[in-house]
């Protein structure tokens, strides 16, 4: 059995907290990890400006049911879907992710919390350390054949971990220090290569 990990953010959606920084003006919600290695040490910087600048999380909530899919994100899930299980593994949250998952078809989802009062942004918490690495062990653990993509810092042990990890338009700086992982610019190169490595789907 062949199974399809996929990241959530730069993969099949726009970056959430980039939509964020063109709402609020706030140039440093720009930063992802492409940028920062250290997933924790991003969201606490985020974490700090979302509430030095009172964004509540209807604010947020608001940005996030405004984006849509990438072009073509929703067909090629749906074609994964019909070839393979899937999972999107995400260091996003679900409060935060839900609707673009709707979108996309409402495939699974496995990612983080945040924590949230009287409709402010308090803190987050993590499922697990490595969650995506943790993951794709899992599912060979039960004997899966793991084909995985993603594009940013966070997804290297993922990629690394998986029997197939690709990178999907992942920026040159982290292309250059991976040149090991193979990476794709589109989602009909994302499927050759798929299709290519799997034992059951033709060759697209």
């Amino acid at each position: 059995m062949e199974y399809v990990c996929l990241d959530l953010e730069g993969v099949l959606v726009p970056e959430i907290w980039s939509e964020v920084a063109k709402f609020t003006g706030e140039e440093k919600f720009n930063l992802t990890t492409q940028d920062i290695k250290n997933y924790s040490t991003l969201m606490d910087m985020r974490i700090k400006l979302v509430n030095s600048i009172d964004l509540s999380m209807k604010d947020i909530s608001q940005v996030v049911e405004g984006m849509e899919p990438f072009e073509g994100a929703k067909e090629f899930i749906d074609w994964a879907r019909d070839n393979f299980q899937v999972t999107i593994i995400s260091d996003s949250f679900y409060q935060m992710a839900w609707p673009l998952i709707r979108k996309l078809g409402t495939p699974p989802i496995i990612c983080h919390h945040l924590e949230i009062e009287e409709n402010k942004l308090k803190g987050y918490k993590l499922r697990q350390e490595e969650n995506k690495k943790r993951v794709v062990q899992a599912l060979k653990g039960l004997k899966y054949k793991v084909f995985a993509s993603g594009d940013s810092y966070n997804d290297i042990g993922m990629l690394t971990e998986a029997d197939l990890g690709v990178f999907f338009k992942a920026p040159k700086h982290i292309r250059a220090e991976y040149d090991n992982i193979q990476c794709v610019e589109s989602y009909a190169e994302l499927k050759k290569v798929f299709s290519r490595a799997s034992h059951f789907v033709q060759e697209f």
